[in-house]
């Protein structure tokens, strides 16, 4: 299968976090095909119910290349023109996914092995995929991790910290207000103090944001309502603990809040011959806590069209994709030859 054919096959298969389990059921298939070709072996590692990782190894992997096969909702499948493929996972991750394999297709044409795939579910809601990875390393001395980066490698990017806030109310006609409490004017009160917490500036990363993300509550307009909710993110650029501190200041008792998820904000490590960048969005290497190797972040496609209605990703950038997969095993496994002789 094509480099091309293998993406629009991968988004066309529905995996919306937490729902994977049929594409990680392909590419079980799919690298178990691989692995009978070349002598390698395919492990399902188990996340939950329904839910598991996918890592493939030839020999003992000295470098792990690895990526999410969930996506955000809504499932759009897959089209395409004569520069680019469409559709939900385009770009994240499924374009990637794709570049993944067939560069570990081409790379054991030519011989070389010592490398794994892994591929794991929920980065793009808690990460449970990874965190359940960090537990069972494979010994990898490197990670590769794919975001859309524009195949320029990472050296630095933002931390998230998201919490749910839950207003709680008391029921009453809308015609009598003063009967009730309205969840939702107490929400909006709140947000509105929560959006005035200063945040961290960092030279490199740039300042730290916040996004209101989902808002929902009530019942009727004629009813006031009794709860109401919203998920919130800051994107952090420093420690998150400030930021944990001045929450229940702004919310000042009015409603509950709850931490769902943490990731800290990453500085990683250059490599020669690759341009560099920033980026502004967490990933799943804080999750993997350096079980699987010492991390880097390149992929193709664009974050700016990732979890949008235009989702895409250019066939060139693919293209491109799979040869800097190659090109950062096949080094990264010659500087291991280098420093294992230099150690004897």
């Amino acid at each position: 299968m094509d480099l091309f054919k293998l993406t629009r096959t991968l988004i066309d298969i529905d995996s919306v976090t937490p729902n994977e389990y049929e594409v990680g059921a392909y590419l079980l298939g799919y690298l178990s095909d691989l692995a009978d070709r070349h002598g390698g072996v395919v492990e399902r590692l188990e996340v939950a119910p329904q839910r598991f990782n996918v890592f493939a190894r030839w020999r003992d992997p000295i470098v792990t290349l690895s990526t999410h096969i969930d996506t955000v909702p809504p499932f759009v499948s897959s089209r395409e023109d004569h520069e680019h493929i469409w559709g939900r996972g385009a770009c994240d991750a499924k374009g990637i996914v794709a570049a993944m394999i067939t560069a570990a297709a081409n790379l054991l044409e030519t011989g070389i092995r010592n490398f794994g795939l892994l591929f794991v579910v929920g980065e793009e809601r808690g990460s449970a995929g990874a965190i359940a990875a960090a537990k069972t390393p494979r010994g990898s001395r490197y990670l590769i991790n794919g975001e859309p980066t524009e195949n320029r490698l990472a050296l630095a990017s933002k931390g998230s910290l998201r919490f749910e806030i839950i207003a709680r109310g008391k029921l009453a006609h809308s015609a009598y207000p003063e009967l009730g409490h309205s969840a939702i004017h107490a929400l909006l009160d709140v947000l509105q103090d929560i959006r005035s917490i200063p945040l961290s500036y960092d030279p490199l990363l740039g300042a730290g944001t916040l996004n209101i993300g989902t808002i929902c509550g009530g019942h009727a307009p004629n009813v006031v309502a009794d709860e109401a909710r919203a998920e919130i993110m800051f994107r952090t650029v420093a420690d998150a603990s400030p930021i944990r501190r001045a929450l229940p200041a702004a919310v000042a008792g009015r409603a509950h809040t709850r931490e769902v998820s943490h990731t800290p904000a990453l500085r990683l490590s250059s490599f020669d011959g690759l341009p560099a960048t920033v980026v502004a969005f967490a990933t799943d290497i804080p999750a993997l806590g350096g079980q699987w190797g010492e991390p880097f972040l390149i992929g193709p496609g664009s974050i700016h069209v990732a979890h949008t209605a235009e989702e895409h990703i250019a066939k060139k950038s693919l293209v491109e994709a799979v040869e800097i997969y190659a090109r950062m095993v096949t080094q990264l496994l010659a500087a291991q030859r280098v420093a294992q002789q230099a150690s004897l």
